[in-house]
């Protein structure tokens, strides 16, 4: 690749991109007041969205590309309007009962869940530390997409659209599966609560130690408590770790690796979901990367889309 001229790095403005940038801010700010309420969240997005667009060409290229994971954000956000416990019932005691069964410990005369046992033996340090793990689920993915973004775009594409496909899986099976987290049995029993606010758990300890509200910050804002079954946090750093490998990144790899376990445990750990959702978290990665793979190897259309995409986000 050759060095790129002012006007490809800082294309133009033209009058119909910044009317359709403000229909679009005006009618997400209408639509989530409609179904989720304002939030100064909304406020930040619109703005971070704007000021980024017209501040280069390089923040340009960055919100362009990051579109994908804004419309994943959005979505999120709006599952809000529609808790999944409306469309089937939860799973809480056969799902508790399951993961004894298959991943039960014995100690003491009794049988714990993974989850149980860990919070019997858990340590301040091992707090400390999975505590840092489950922090990178966001900064992580999001830093190597940038990445990815300015140094092989085609790439980027390839892991901005898996993002989205996994997590597409993920809600599909939370609205036909809706499950609850190990926490709520802790704190609430077998019996379903509507409602429910989310909980940091074991996560807590994190809290306590550093004497923050981090873990309290961000479950608080939860769209939905009972979509534990799969663990999307554990679908995220195998789809990482995938493109890494796939991009021949050497040791970074052995740190995705290591983040990626990091997580797995910590899931467990602190009680934010059984083994059984993280291997479906596991799994929901590995079929969303092959059917991705094979969509993009096989149907036309999907290649003409990357190409067009690709375009945008490298003009």
């Amino acid at each position: 690749m050759g060095i790129a001229s002012s006007a490809e790095l800082f294309p133009p403005v033209n009058t119909k991109t910044v009317f359709s940038l403000i229909l679009a801010s005006v009618l997400y700010l209408a639509l989530s007041y409609f179904l989720v309420g304002f939030k100064s969240d909304q406020v930040v997005l619109i703005c971070l969205v704007n000021g980024l667009y017209y501040l280069s060409g390089y923040s340009r290229r960055f919100v362009t590309g990051f579109a994908i994971f804004i419309v994943y954000w959005i979505i999120f956000d709006y599952m809000k309007a529609f808790p999944n416990y409306h469309f089937h019932p939860v799973h809480i005691g056969d799902l508790y009962q399951t993961e004894k069964k298959l991943f039960g410990i014995h100690t003491g005369g009794d049988v714990l869940t993974p989850n149980e046992y860990l919070k019997e033996i858990s340590k301040p340090w091992a707090d400390v530390i999975t505590g840092f793990f489950y922090l990178c689920w966001i900064p992580v993915p999001l830093g190597f997409a940038a990445y990815l973004l300015f140094t092989r775009p085609r790439q980027f594409l390839g892991f901005a659209l898996t993002f989205f496909l996994v997590n597409f899986l993920g809600f599909i099976i939370y609205y036909t599966y809706p499950a609850a987290p190990p926490w709520f049995i802790q704190e609430h029993g077998f019996n379903f609560i509507p409602l429910t606010k989310g909980s940091t758990a074991g996560l807590d300890r994190f809290d306590q130690y550093f004497h923050a509200g981090i873990f309290k910050g961000i479950y608080e804002k939860g769209s939905n408590v009972f979509a534990a079954m799969p663990s999307l946090h554990s679908s995220y750093p195998v789809i990482v770790l995938y493109y890494g490998l796939k991009n021949k990144l050497g040791w970074i790899n052995l740190v995705f690796a290591t983040v990626m376990i990091g997580i797995w445990f910590t899931a467990v750990y602190a009680s934010h979901h059984y083994v059984m959702d993280v291997m479906a978290g596991i799994t929901c990665a590995i079929i969303g990367i092959s059917l991705f793979n094979w969509c993009a190897n096989h149907i036309g259309s999907i290649r003409r889309f990357l190409d067009s995409y690709e375009k945008l986000i490298t003009s």
